[in-house]
């Protein structure tokens, strides 16, 4: 339960006659009813209000939960000495003393008399001085998606007079106690006053004559006080409830996610699973990619590339396996960009009749470790212009989101923004270096250069120091990993 729920449930507690006792001695609500009925005639006889027509009678099917023997369902215009409409003001654009409280001013932490607004004094000269602001007016603002049943009580330390203007009910009971009461009340009815309002979502608005016929459940005054005085007494504690669980929220929100990170650092960290003896060393399975990687050079179908400098101890961040060796990416595999020879990359050209898988930096930031759709295509001049990256390629992210880094489920082209990467034989999966690479994306960023668009090169890139196990034990990493992340994602999913 988040705080709102626990605010809406101690005021329908309230407003059931369940948060506080009832006593015998403190009468019953008809004798505060007749009070505000002495204090609306007083008005309409001094003509300071006009008289209004009476509500309808409560009918049995009206009632929507019973009440204690001394409450009594009341109509929310019966039970005020005055209820009615701000006007619409003509306003003038230099400050005076004639302010109007509008939508915006009244929310649901209180007053807000920043952004005020001012009426001409030709508007002001024959306004009804009952409709001036009075403390403990309750507001309520009939106008917006928003903003519509929004309920506020008018205090103001300031001390000048207001109105109100043509989006906002004003209620007045005459009696202090009650406009308390009464607006916890309406506090209550957020939900319904939404419910009930016309017009679309987007410009929904409320009908006075509605909203004076809402069933209104009143307690005898004396009551009434101990009620306000619990409710404002278990505010702060659930004010205080609403921070730790806000707190727990971000936590649970954050704990899936961590999670699947700390899994991927002890991968590459070795600690995830044992050592073996018998699986060798990386020492070995480096000197067998090197022997690849002259064969394939050799051979024509990679380029040769200049020799990186040995890996210093400042380079490495974090301690490994004594069987492990630290690598550079292009020391061990084929490390490239994409390839968009033509220009502009968004010519329709490349795009027309597309049919070839096309991966952008959005499709690899979106695709959760595995690229399984893509949201363009080239067509066979589009291809041309490209290189044909086969199923299986690590895709990393060199600009605009840095670091992104997911395999291929198929043959595809992606741009020069994006980096693909195959490690030489005798590895025969990218899966190790994908769930390793991902624990990279934050040194990625870091190493960025600061252009128009952030952007890191394949230099940078390449001499990235990268913990390189024996062949089998990255086998056992990468199935572990994948024995272990279906749980961390049904964390991410409950979450949510």
């Amino acid at each position: 339960m988040n705080a709102q729920d626990l605010k809406n449930s101690i005021l329908q507690l309230a407003i059931q006659g369940k948060l506080v006792e009832q006593r015998e001695e403190e009468g019953t609500a008809k004798e505060l009813l007749q009070n505000i009925k002495n204090i609306r005639e007083e008005l309409i006889i001094a003509k300071k209000i006009k008289k209004e027509k009476e509500l309808p009678e409560i009918a049995e099917g009206e009632i929507p939960f019973d009440l204690p023997e001394n409450w009594m369902w009341v109509r929310l215009g019966d039970c005020c000495a005055h209820a009615f409409s701000g006007k619409s003001p003509k306003y003038s654009k230099t400050p005076n003393n004639n302010i109007a409280i509008g939508q915006r001013n009244n929310q649901n932490y209180g007053m807000d008399f920043t952004h005020l607004k001012y009426c001409t004094d030709e508007f002001m000269e024959n306004y009804n001085e009952e409709m001036y602001l009075r403390e403990y007016d309750i507001l309520l603002n009939t106008l917006g998606g928003g903003t519509v049943g929004r309920t506020g009580l008018y205090i103001n330390p300031h001390g000048f007079k207001c109105i109100t203007d043509g989006h906002i009910f004003v209620f007045r009971t005459g009696v202090i106690t009650f406009q308390k009461y009464l607006y916890y009340v309406l506090k209550a009815y957020k939900k319904k006053i939404e419910k009930n309002a016309e017009g679309s979502t987007n410009q929904s608005f409320l009908k006075l004559g509605n909203v004076k016929s809402y069933l209104v459940p009143l307690p005898p005054l004396e009551e009434q006080k101990r009620i306000v005085a619990k409710i404002e007494e278990l505010m702060p504690y659930v004010d205080k409830y609403d921070v730790a669980y806000s707190e727990v929220v971000e936590l649970n929100k954050k704990f899936p996610v961590d999670m699947q990170k700390s899994i991927l650092q002890y991968a590459i960290q070795g600690k995830l699973v044992e050592q073996r003896e018998e699986d060798g060393t990386a020492e070995d399975l480096y000197k067998q990619i090197q022997e690849e990687k002259k064969r394939l050079i050799k051979e024509g179908k990679i380029k040769k590339t200049k020799e990186l400098p040995e890996i210093t101890e400042d380079e490495i961040p974090f301690d490994i396996p004594e069987n492990w060796k630290w690598v550079r990416l292009q020391e061990v595999g084929e490390l490239s960009r994409g390839k968009s020879k033509h220009r502009p990359r968004n010519d329709n050209r490349l795009f027309e009749n597309g049919y070839f898988p096309f991966v952008q930096t959005g499709d690899v930031a979106r695709a959760n470790g595995l690229i399984t759709e893509y949201t363009a295509k080239y067509n066979k001049f589009g291809v041309e212009q490209s290189r044909i990256w086969e199923k299986g390629t690590i895709c990393l992210t060199i600009a605009a989101n840095i670091g992104d880094v997911a395999i291929l489920d198929f043959d595809a082209c992606f741009p020069d923004s994006v980096v693909g990467f195959n490690a030489f034989s005798p590895i025969s999966t990218n899966k190790y270096f994908l769930y390793g690479l991902m624990c990279y994306k934050t040194i990625l960023d870091s190493m960025a250069r600061s252009t128009a668009q952030k952007n890191i090169n394949i230099e940078i890139l390449s001499r990235i120091a990268f913990p390189l196990p024996p062949l089998v034990e990255q086998k056992r990493i990468v199935d572990k990993i994948e024995e272990m992340l279906p749980y961390t994602n049904q964390l991410v999913k409950k979450v949510d």
